[in-house]
């Protein structure tokens, strides 16, 4: 079997389940081409496990200071130049075409007609899962922004719907510790706001990573880092907790490794809203709406986390797709779901 992944490059969350369904295919002798879209190529890093992977332009939604820029969002998207990534595309040479909510492929397979199948955190809100702030764009959004023939939504809980646990690719190599200080990554806010919001907090330490930072530096009792794979699972793997946006990987990882969350969602995306709504409905997370002191303040002060264990969804997804009966899902949901086991204090219904 051949596979082309299109992969949405624009969040880290993204590449960071495509690089688990990368392993899990190898271990199954999968031939699989890589192709991500939505930022510029030199923008990616850490980027070995993907082979010689190819990159497109595509289409992104553009942040300033933690909210999307609806403006600016419009005047960079180009329909002209997005059609033409998506006729250049040749997809003869592959049996199905997998797809992380990346549009080139995605409709490069509805052109060509080679069947698609969609793995993402974005595929469960096409069902009845909790959502804050949707509107009909959005939804409409998630139906045709990369459409597929089949669909694999990832979520933290079911909801008693057809979804499955989420793709939890860590470096479980790494001792898990609660070291004595803060994993901070908030990517789509202003950087000086960061540092002022935990200048406040001079009693704990804070190793805070930003795209903005280009080269390590400390300034008191907080560390800055530019964007590493690799030593951003050291410190995800020994932090205390995790202060991020309301993306789905990252809080998927630290609820893996037992770190308590704060999430502040980006403001304008319904999709991150949701995602922080949710988990702090299920007892799994605190939120905050803006960079707000007194929230900090009180999460500091929250007592640990406990683990949320899930199963090795990635190698069930692998098994399931090379078996390519795409429309039996059922024995394959619910399978996982009955490995996942959450803390005592998650408010779910069994």
């Amino acid at each position: 079997m051949k596979i082309l992944y299109g992969v949405q490059g624009t969040g880290n969350g993204h590449i960071a389940r495509a690089r688990a369904m990368s392993h899990a295919f190898k271990a199954q002798n999968v031939d699989v081409d890589f192709l991500f879209s939505g930022r510029d190529k030199a923008g990616y890093f850490s980027m070995e496990d993907f082979g010689d992977y190819q990159t497109r332009r595509g289409l992104t939604f553009c942040t300033e200071k933690g909210k999307v820029n609806h403006l600016k969002t419009a005047m960079n998207t180009n329909p002209n130049h997005l059609w033409k990534e998506v006729s250049d595309i040749d997809l003869s040479g592959y049996d199905v075409v997998l797809n992380d909510f990346e549009p080139i492929t995605a409709w490069a397979a509805k052109k060509q007609k080679v069947p698609t199948v969609g793995i993402s955190h974005q595929n469960a809100f096409r069902y009845s899962v909790p959502k804050k702030g949707a509107t009909w764009l959005d939804q409409t959004l998630i139906e045709h922004f990369a459409p597929t023939e089949f669909h694999l939504g990832l979520h933290w809980y079911h909801f008693q719907q057809p979804i499955l646990p989420p793709i939890v690719h860590t470096s479980f190599g790494l001792e898990t510790q609660k070291l004595h200080f803060i994993l901070v990554y908030l990517p789509f806010e202003d950087l000086e706001e960061v540092s002022q919001l935990l200048q406040r907090f001079s009693n704990h330490e804070f190793i805070c990573y930003h795209p903005s930072i280009k080269e390590a530096y400390q300034q008191e009792h907080l560390t800055f880092m530019p964007l590493s794979y690799d030593s951003f699972q050291q410190h995800l793997h020994a932090c205390q907790g995790v202060i991020a946006n309301g993306g789905f990987e990252l809080p998927s990882e630290a609820l893996t490794l037992g770190k308590k969350l704060l999430l502040k969602p980006l403001a304008g995306q319904f999709e991150q809203m949701s995602n922080v709504a949710t988990l702090e409905s299920l007892g799994l997370a605190s939120s905050m709406n803006w960079m707000d002191p007194s929230s900090v303040r009180t999460w500091l002060d929250e007592q640990p986390a406990e683990k949320v264990i899930y199963p090795d969804v990635a190698a069930a997804i692998a098994e399931w797709v090379t078996q390519g009966d795409w429309k039996t899902i059922t024995p394959l949901w619910s399978d996982l779901w009955e490995q996942v086991d959450f803390p005592h204090y998650a408010l779910i219904n069994e």
